[in-house]
């Protein structure tokens, strides 16, 4: 199984704030966003290891800034890091000014997903080897969320989650 890049793995989807979708302030809905970017995400992933992926956790997900109605909506997510059949998608959101055209960036969040075969059980998916420098940060991140995540649900002890320890080790 080949290594990939996170380019390859790249999700952009583009789309409209209705009415319909938004709160009594005209706000788009918090959970209208976070469906938008678990399709974007889960696109990522399925771009990223050409199986059926299903989602295993939403790590983090911040909302800076709402997104009112009428603006356009971008999702950009693309893989972060893959683990043994596990990958983190980082998912960047962003809107643009009406007139300008200038982008903000509104939203962030980290899922992640599971390859899986037909039968739902976890399959190998391809490692992952980061290009730029945001990719490399956020591919030595993962692993650290993925260790604080284990010892957060007790399935890894505090003491074998190594590069968290490095963090505070001088």
């Amino acid at each position: 199984m080949n290594a990939k890049t996170p380019k390859e793995s790249l999700t952009i989807l583009t789309d409209l704030v209705l009415p319909g979708e938004t709160n009594p302030l005209d706000n788009l809905f918090g959970g209208e966003l976070l469906a938008r970017m678990d399709r974007a995400s889960s696109i990522a992933a399925r771009r990223h290891c050409k199986r059926i992926v299903v989602t295993a956790t939403v790590n983090h997900v911040a909302f800076t800034k709402a997104v009112p109605v009428g603006s356009v909506l971008t999702i950009e997510a693309k893989v972060s890091r893959a683990f043994r059949s596990s990958m983190e998608i980082f998912v960047d959101v962003w809107i643009e000014d009406r007139e300008s055209g200038e982008r903000s960036k509104v939203n962030e969040g980290i899922y992640t997903f599971v390859a899986v075969n037909e039968m739902g059980t976890p399959v190998k998916v391809p490692e992952l080897t980061p290009e730029t420098n945001l990719e490399k940060e956020r591919f030595e991140g993962a692993l650290r969320r993925k260790q604080l995540s284990l010892v957060l649900s007790k399935k890894m002890k505090p003491s074998d989650a190594t590069e968290l320890k490095a963090l505070f080790q001088e």
